[in-house]
Order: C-alpha cells, then structure tokens, then sequence
C-alpha cells in the first residue's frame, strides 16, 4: 500500500458490488495524520459508496478498515468518537439556529458545553460566520450551509474527517473559505478523506487516487502524477477556442484537447516537433491564435490523457 508508516487510516482489498455493477473494485491505501487525501473521479467513479463504507454506513464485500487503530467492520461504533462524515447532504436542522444546529451535534457526542462554545466560536470566526449564529440554517446560501456542516462534523474533535465531495455547487469565496479550515485542522494532525469532482481543487491534496469505474488508476502527489503525463502540453489562447479544438483534435501528433478557459489545453506526443504544425494549421483555418507554448499539465489534463489511454488499451 501507498502511504506513511503510521498511517491514521488503512484501507485494503476493499469492494463492494450492486447485482453485476462492482462500484469499488479492490480499493487499498493508507491516510497518514495531518495529511489530506484525495479520491478523484467523474460521477460513477465509486467515490460516494467508498466514503459511505469508510464511515461504516454501508458495509463492504470483502476488504478491511482500520481507522486509528480500530477495526471499523467489527467495531462500528467505538470508530464514531474518532470519526466525522460530512455527505453531499449533511442533516442540518433548517428551523434550528446555526448555533442551535451546532449545540445539538454537540449533544449528540456528549461534549462539554464549554469545551463545544469555544470550538464552536474558533471554526466560525474561520469561516466568517460569527455574524450568523442566531440566523435560521434554512437561511443560509449554499456555501454557508457547507461551512455549518463543517463545524457540526467537527465539534467533538475527531482525529479523522471524511467530506464526501463537500463543496459541490458552492461559491468560489466559501470554496476557498472551506480549504483554509481544512488546512487548518491538517495542522492539528486531523486526517482527511476528502472526494471531489473538482479537478481543480484535487491540486490541494496532499495525495490523491484517481478513480475509473471503482478502481484506483493512480495514487500519489499531485506533482508525481502530473509528471507522468506522456508526451508535453501544449496551452493555445484563442478568441474562439471550439474553433481552435475542431482544427488541431484531427491532426497528426494530437492525443487530446481540452478547453480551458479562454483558450484549450492540447495533449502532444512532442512539443517542439508540434508546436509549429498547430501554429500552421490554425492560420491556415483563419482561426486567430494569440499564443501557442508548452504548459505543465494540470491533474484535469493528467485524467483526461488516462481514460482516453485506458479506453485506447
């Protein structure tokens, strides 16, 4: 397995299958404390009913958990005291106060009142939310709602963090919020699971898995998998950049082409040999190009270039 030594999480052979679909296919890694860990993938890629089976909401086929040192399949419930799990949905009670919704999570693991106000008051001067505690949670956006659950999950300390894809239809500024309290408590020595969609927001991590139909591609810093992108990338800012893709995907050379922003990101077996052929065909198409130059890829390029590579194989 991939990972620290001392690992706050291990997970091995791990599977699980709906009639003939095998949703997690021999899934095995470890999550060190203080480390965030990413599993990445498109929808159907098994992250959901992974996390469900690491917070012992769903049990497994075969395979093993041991968060913290514990067994989570044969002890359940000792395992809930050292872990937190935030669904896509978390429960929050929308006629209760952000402060009412904190206190009753609170009761639930039996913290201290004052131990639970003072953790309660930290997390929400973190994620500027001090100003809302009396407002209804059924008044809050989006993003504020992700942030309340946060502060739930976290209110009895746990020493392991599982937030199944947590920022998904919220704000750029409340995403951003949300990773500072997640770098935060990564210097606490929290570990974290953290599933994502957002190719993006996997360059966070401190490691990731890729996943492809239940099963883990890769697993390994975001710098590590990025460097094993086959051939170079190639960054083409164009006004019109389906323009750009309809050109370059049919040439020679050309493996992939993603837009990105103003412009697309172009998957070549050799840059140097490309570069000018794309240039070239690009004028000769009438489509303005205002810059052509290698780039290093981002983990959304790394994905892509995988599944187009599995599908080739």
């Amino acid at each position: 397995m991939n990972g620290p030594a001392a690992a706050a999480v291990e997970v091995s052979g791990l599977t699980k299958r709906f009639g003939a679909v095998t949703a997690v296919d021999d899934l095995s890694f470890s999550v060190g404390a203080g480390e965030i860990f990413g599993l990445v993938g498109p929808d159907g890629a098994g992250k959901t009913t992974a996390m469900r089976m690491f917070a012992s909401v769903m049990r497994p086929d075969a395979g093993s958990i041991v968060i913290d040192g514990i067994d989570v399949l044969a002890h359940p419930e000792q395992t809930k005291r050292h872990v937190s799990y935030m669904p896509q949905r978390f429960g929050l009670y929308e006629d209760l106060t952000v402060e009412e919704n904190i206190r009753f999570y609170a009761d639930l693991f039996e913290v201290p009142r004052k131990l639970w106000e003072t953790r309660a008051e930290s997390m929400l001067a973190a994620s500027d939310m001090t100003q809302f505690r009396k407002r209804l949670a059924g008044q809050l956006s989006g993003g504020m709602k992700q942030k309340l659950g946060l502060t739930c999950s976290l209110v009895h300390t746990p020493r392991v963090l599982l937030l199944d894809e947590p920022t998904t239809g919220v704000d750029p500024l409340s995403r951003r919020e949300f990773w500072q309290i997640l770098y935060s408590l990564r210097a606490e020595g929290v570990a974290m699971l953290i599933s994502t969609a957002y190719l993006d927001e996997a360059e966070r991590c401190d490691r990731l898995a890729l996943l492809h139909r239940g099963t883990m591609m890769y697993c390994d810093t975001p710098a590590k998998l990025k460097a094993r992108m086959p051939g170079a990338m190639l960054e083409i800012a164009a006004p019109a950049p389906r323009k750009v893709r309809e050109v370059v995907q049919p040439l020679p050379g050309v493996q992939g082409v993603l837009l990105v922003g103003n412009g697309a990101h172009v998957h070549v077996d050799d840059a140097g040999r490309r570069t000018p052929q794309l240039a070239q065909a690009l004028a000769a198409a009438g489509v303005e190009a205002t810059r052509i130059a290698e780039v290093a890829p981002t983990i959304e390029d790394l994905f892509v270039a995988l599944l187009d590579q599995n599908a080739e194989d």
